[in-house]
């Protein structure tokens, strides 16, 4: 029988739920510029987070600056042609210059945070259809993963990095990814080819997840931050989807060349 407690946050999460994939389902909808508007926010803010997790409590005019840049080079990121790719490096090189703990493994991942940024960007132009059913199979892979783990739990997956992911929660997020990639393949909205690569991708994600949440406890922090009530930070809420989309990029370069 499962306890009250694991169940505590439940209300606030699916309410703050129902608003991130509300205004993203619009964002991803509109696409141009609201959804480069969004990616900026989204990821600034991640690097933000990452700055005040790995950095002194007095250094808010850098954590603010590196933030700016980022969101600044993910503007011009698509207008820059290759130039563009060198922009993504402005925020990381600020990372690895910066007082921080661990600073080559967080400019590394600043890095990740920035391509997979600009992965979003190039990703939408390719079409609502993959982007949508990237964020559904890592929705589906969290979701399956939160309710199996807290209904069957069992053994850890990761106690040390992960305390709370499960092994049943870890496989049921895989087949839950599995489901949507057949569904989207199904009606046509992507090629078959993807429902194969959706578990793939949801591992994927579940890697994002473990990376961010490393990173915390490195910092002996729970949340990256307390933007998004039920959910902690921003990075707390995107971490799978920064470990999909870099995923989707690598896959797609040794395809067939860049998104």
């Amino acid at each position: 029988m499962t306890s009250p407690a694991r169940w505590a946050d439940l209300k606030v999460r699916v309410a703050s739920a129902v608003v991130l994939v509300a205004l993203g389902f619009v964002e991803i909808w509109l696409g141009g510029t609201w959804f480069r508007a969004a990616v900026v926010v989204i990821f600034a803010a991640m690097i933000w987070e990452l700055a005040g997790l790995t950095s002194s409590p007095d250094s808010a005019g850098v954590r603010l600056g590196l933030a700016a840049a980022a969101g600044l080079c993910l503007w011009f990121f698509a207008q820059w042609d290759w130039l563009g790719w060198l922009l993504v490096l402005v925020p990381v090189i600020g990372l690895a210059v910066t007082p921080r703990r661990d600073v080559t493994f967080i400019a590394s991942y600043g890095l990740a945070l920035m391509l997979a940024g600009a992965g979003f960007i190039e990703l939408r132009a390719a079409g609502a259809g993959i982007f949508l059913w990237l964020v559904a199979v890592v929705v589906a892979s969290d979701t399956m993963g939160y309710f199996a783990g807290r209904l069957i739990g069992g053994p850890k997956f990761w106690p040390r990095i992960s305390p709370k992911k499960t092994w049943s929660g870890t496989i049921a997020g895989w087949l839950g990814a599995g489901v949507v990639g057949v569904i989207f393949a199904a009606f046509g909205w992507v090629p078959w080819v993807f429902a194969l690569l959706s578990p793939v991708i949801a591992v994927a994600g579940q890697v994002g997840d473990i990376v961010e949440s490393w990173i915390k406890r490195r910092a002996g922090a729970k949340d990256s931050s307390n933007l998004i009530p039920g959910h902690g930070g921003v990075m707390d809420r995107f971490d799978a989807l920064v470990g999909a989309v870099l995923a989707l990029e690598v896959l797609a370069f040794v395809m067939a060349g860049p998104i």
